[in-house]
């Protein structure tokens, strides 16, 4: 959860024991090219950023984008293409031993279709993964009762969608996401899939989530470092409205000047 300081410009968050000042996780997927991706990750000013582990060459014999990442950066591989439990955790050890790392983005997927998550698999997943010492942040569907079984388990996170993976829709269940955040007050809650722009991701900020994660939002814009920029702002933003706290809204006006003590 958060960690409140004095300015909100110093805030942080924390995973696993580790502090980030960035609420904005970044991908490595679909950009049209190497600078691009790089132009793009410093605008964010994203402290991780997710690599999918199947798709890229591990032992480094040929060129890829882990070649072209800032060393600053914090890797969280992640087991996108994943259909079974077992498949996701034979994924999660191979990240482990090639990339030193025991952070995991969990992916179990239920539908080559839609990409919505298997939620039985992932929990027989991360049961698993835990077990084994992983670090585990579990993509979800916006489902309470997965994300409770999923923190009984010891996952670090959980990640719900906000739509149908790269597409772009924006939150389509703002609800389930104010149910997540009531009902978890504690829980770590990553809004993951479905951003399209920079409002959609102030309104997963706004409805409390503690960061966003984001790839295709920003690698298929027109200009993905300037998208990169508004992103980073958005979630600034709907941090600071989410602390804030909105006003109430009203069926009729209020008057910004009341009338109480009008002259005449």
């Amino acid at each position: 959860m958060a960690v409140a300081t004095t300015a909100a410009s110093e805030e942080t968050f924390e995973i696993a024991g580790r502090q980030f000042r960035s609420r904005l996780i970044v991908g490595t997927g679909k950009y049209r090219s190497y600078d691009e991706m790089k132009a793009a990750h410093a605008a964010s000013g994203a402290e991780i950023v997710t690599v999918a582990v199947r798709r890229v060459p591990l032992d480094r014999r040929v060129e890829s984008f882990l070649d072209h990442l800032d060393p600053k950066l914090t890797i969280l591989p992640n087991t996108a293409g994943c259909y079974t439990a077992e498949e996701a955790v034979r994924t999660a050890r191979l990240a482990r031993e090639a990339l030193g790392t025991n952070w995991i983005k969990l992916e179990v997927i239920g539908d080559q279709t839609t990409l919505f998550p298997d939620n039985e698999q992932t929990i027989e997943a991360a049961r698993a993964l835990v077990a084994e010492g992983f670090v585990v942040l579990p993509y979800v569907s916006d489902d309470l009762i997965v994300a409770k079984k999923l923190l009984q388990i010891g996952c670090a996170a959980v990640m719900p969608l906000a739509a149908p993976i790269g597409s772009g829709l924006g939150v389509q269940n703002p609800t389930n996401l104010r149910i997540l955040r009531e009902q978890l007050p504690d829980a770590l809650l990553i809004v993951d899939a479905g951003v399209g722009t920079a409002s959609d991701a102030a309104i997963a900020m706004e409805l409390g989530a503690d960061a966003v994660l984001m790839n295709t939002a920003i690698a298929e814009a027109r200009d993905p470092a300037r998208m990169a920029r508004a992103m980073r702002l958005a979630v600034e933003a709907g941090r600071l409205a989410y602390l804030a706290g909105r006003m109430p809204k009203r069926l009729y006006a209020s008057a910004s000047s009341p009338l109480t003590g009008v002259i005449g």
